[in-house]
This record gives structure tokens, C-alpha cells and sequence, in this order.
């Protein structure tokens, strides 16, 4: 086939083409298609007339739409305009088939009018079919087999909870405007992108209960202190928040994995509440999770109260809560403040809702709790505190922090060996080479 493009002075005409293929012994059948405007296809119907292409000839001009329109229309490219009545596809169309050329009353007839010449021809034998030679195979494109699913190139990584490419962005699949219509709030977003799959309402609700619950704890916390000393220097929001989250370990807000990993371990090594405090210390080792400076048995904390009657009421089993209690019983005996404190009940529950919520298996579930979900909870809800805490001295315009005197012990080393009493002129430098001049 050639394509001869549409523009108004073509460099070759279909009369050249048609008269080369009249003249090969090997092409049985001609297939012509023209369009509207221009008058080329008119000298084909004279040749076709004159007896110079003998061979059937089938044929159509694209554009009998034009004359649905009450203007003229230019159609593509520059030779499709008909410029008066002769140009229009219906006129040649019309002249071609009076010229003896096979023409369909419709474009969508065309295949099945191909399909009939041929086979008159195959039943004359003026054509006898032959097999199909193998066509070549021509590697797909890169950039389309990739757009098809077919292939990928090397991944520098993996992610499988966040899907941008799309019309929408996909959380764990799921459609953000979906997210949005069925209002699955912040605790729903975090299971899609934390736990790949949608939690039931009530374990939403309990991790943002979570979240509100770790927001802060006052200016005096270690990660608070940090964030104020970092945003007094001058320092931006970024460099102050990471100042604060830097403290966090087995010290401050790690206590929520300890205390969900030493009461589930607990439990599941069958310990009594009795035995597990036993080998606690007889191990000297604090039992995380327990204890508080301010709460006690008399002056519970309220925080913990609220999360273990949303638990109580809302999950379907709370073994370690429960085993917890047990422990916390037994410590409270010993001293009123040893009681189970919003770490501890946060990580046991954490595992209650992880282990009975339906969403995990077992081995999900012991993953989960392995692998510092509860810390990242911490981490999350305490940042809600420490950009307010930068906010707050960025608002009050405060100055360089400075640590007064009196609130720090020097010790003289000098001082200490003389057998005299450290005063606070008796300052030490400490890591420093005493220098002195040859």
C-alpha cells in the first residue's frame, strides 16, 4: 500500500499508484481511499472507464459528513476541503461507482464488500490464496509494553501502601476521594498506609484516641525541653521537632513497646501475674508500664481510665489488659503509685486490638507490636506537641535559653580532693587539657 498524504499538490497521484499495480502480474484487486476534496479520484474512474485498470478495483471517500454541516469544514489537512460541489465525497463516491468501480453505500460496508470481490475472485480463480508468510516479530515498544503491565525495569524499591501514578492517588487502594466520602477520619488513613487494610470503626477510634492521648505531657518532658532549648537557638521547625524526637528511646515514650512486649511475652510463656513480678525482680529489673511519680491507686490517671473503658466496652477480648490488671494488683500492694500507667495501657492494648480485632493474623499481629508500631504512634501523636511547643516560643518571641546556676551541681574536682566544699565559683572544665606556656 501507499499512502499518497492529503496535501493539495501531492508529489505522486492515485492514477500513478493504481496504473503501477495494474501493471504488476502479482496484485489481483485494487483498493482505493480517497476523501473529500481535490479531483483525483475522478481520473481514476476515467481510467476505470477507459478500460487502462482492468483489475477490480474497490473503493471509498472518507468524508461524506461534510455536507451535515451548514459550512464549509476543513478536515485534517489541506487538501481535505471541498471547494465546490465536485469535491465533495458524495460526487465522487457517485462517479466512481457509475464508472464501474465497486463502492459501498457506507464506510461501515467496506470490509464486507472487500470480502465479496475476493472471494469471486478466489472462485474464479483469478486468485488462489496461499499461506500467510510468518510476519516478523517487532519488539513491542518499550514505553507502551510498560503502560500495558507487560514488562518493568529494575525497582531501586518497593512500595505497596501509596499509588500516585493513576487519575487519583490510592491509599493501600483505596481512592482518596472515597477516603473523603466515607469519612474515614485520620485513624482510617492510618491503618490503609500503616496496616495496608481497613481497620473496623471502633480500632480507629481507639488510635486516635492514642494520638490525642500522646500529644503532650507538658514543657518539663525530656523531647519538650529539647524542642523549646532547639526553637530558642533560633533553629527552624524542623531542626526543633527532630531535636525533640531524638530523645525518644527505651527512657521517654519507649515504654509503650517494652510494656506491650513484657506482658504479651508474659502471658504467652503462661507466667501467673505472681510469677511474672517475681522474676522481675529477681532479675532487678523494672517492670515497664508500671509505676507513675504523681498517680496512684487513690489518684488514678484519667487517661488510663478512658482508653481501658473504650477498650472494655468496644474490643472483642482483652486477655492482656486483663493480665495486666492482675500485675498491677499485686505491685499496688507494695506501693500505691506502682500502677499500670498510659504507656503500659496503651502497648497492652495495642496487642489486644492487634491480636482480637479479626484484621491480623497471630503472626501479623506479633510483627506489628515487633517491629515499633506502638513507638511510631508515640512518635506521631508527641510531634502534635512539640510543633506546638515551637510555635508557642516562636509566638512569645523568646530569647537564647540558658540553664541558671542554681539549678546545677559543680563539682570541683580540685575542690573535692582539698576536702573543701564545692561553691558555685568552683567551676570544672570538663574534657579539657590544663594549657601552659614553655
Amino acid at each position: 500500500g501507499v499512502a499518497i498524504g492529503g496535501d493539495r499538490y501531492p508529489g505522486t497521484t492515485f492514477l500513478d499508484h493504481m496504473m503501477r499495480y495494474e501493471a504488476d502480474p502479482e496484485c489481483k484487486m485494487l483498493l482505493l481511499l480517497g476523501e473529500v476534496g481535490g479531483v483525483e479520484e475522478y481520473k481514476v474512474a476515467e481510467a476505470v472507464r477507459a478500460k487502462k485498470i482492468t483489475k477490480p478495483v474497490v473503493a471509498w471517500c472518507i468524508g461524506t459528513c461534510a455536507g451535515m454541516f451548514e459550512t464549509e469544514v476543513q478536515f485534517g489537512h489541506a487538501g481535505a476541503l471541498a471547494n465546490s460541489d465536485s469535491e465533495t465525497a458524495e460526487a465522487k463516491n457517485a462517479s466512481l461507482r457509475a464508472a464501474g468501480v465497486h463502492v459501498p453505500d457506507t464506510f461501515e460496508e467496506l470490509p464486507a464488500l472487500l470480502n465479496q470481490v475476493y472471494s469471486d475472485l478466489v472462485q474464479k480463480a483469478v486468485i488462489v490464496p496461499r499461506p500467510e508468510p510468518e510476519a516478523p516479530k517487532i519488539p513491542i515498544d518499550y514505553a507502551w509494553a510498560q503502560e500495558l503491565g507487560l514488562i518493568r525495569k529494575p525497582a531501586s524499591f518497593v512500595s505497596t501502601i501509596c499509588d500516585d501514578r493513576g487519575q487519583e492517588l490510592l491509599y493501600a487502594g483505596m481512592r482518596i476521594s472515597d477516603v473523603f466520602r466515607e469519612d474515614i477520619g485520620i485513624g482510617g488513613v492510618l491503618s490503609l498506609l500503616w496496616f495496608k487494610r481497613r481497620l473496623p470503626a471502633y480500632a480507629c477510634k481507639f488510635i486516635e484516641m492514642v494520638l490525642m492521648l500522646t500529644a503532650d505531657h507538658g514543657p518539663a518532658v525530656s523531647g519538650a525541653h529539647n524542642t523549646i532549648v532547639t526553637a530558642r537557638a533560633g533553629k527552624d521547625l524542623i531542626s526543633s521537632l527532630c531535636s525533640g524526637l531524638l530523645t525518644i528511646g527505651d527512657r521517654f515514650g519507649g515504654a509503650l513497646d517494652g510494656a506491650a512486649d513484657l506482658f504479651s511475652t508474659a502471658y504467652d510463656k503462661g507466667l501467673s501475674p505472681r510469677e511474672f513480678v517475681d522474676s522481675m525482680r529477681r532479675q532487678n529489673k523494672l517492670i515497664l508500664g508500671i509505676g507513675h511519680k504523681i498517680k496512684s491507686r487513690t489518684n488514678p490517671d484519667l487517661r488510663v481510665s478512658i482508653i481501658t473503658e473504650y477498650a472494655t466496652k468496644n474490643f472483642p477480648a482483652t486477655p492482656i489488659l486483663d493480665y495486666a490488671r492482675e500485675v498491677e494488683g499485686i505491685t499496688t500492694a507494695k506501693k500505691d503509685n506502682l500502677i499500670l500507667n498510659v504507656d503500659g495501657a496503651i502497648g497492652v492494648l495495642f496487642v489486644d486490638l492487634l491480636r482480637h480485632s479479626g484484621a491480623f493474623s497471630r503472626e501479623e499481629a506479633d510483627e506489628y507490636a515487633r517491629i515499633g508500631t506502638l513507638n511510631g504512634l508515640f512518635v506521631l501523636g508527641r510531634s502534635i506537641g512539640f510543633i506546638g511547643h515551637y510555635l508557642d516560643q516562636k509566638r512569645l518571641k523568646q530569647g537564647l535559653y540558658r540553664h541558671p546556676w542554681d539549678d546545677i551541681s559543680y563539682l570541683n574536682p580540685a575542690a573535692l580532693q582539698g576536702g573543701m566544699s564545692a561553691t558555685k565559683n568552683d567551676r570544672v572544665q570538663v574534657g579539657a587539657a590544663k594549657i601552659t606556656s614553655k
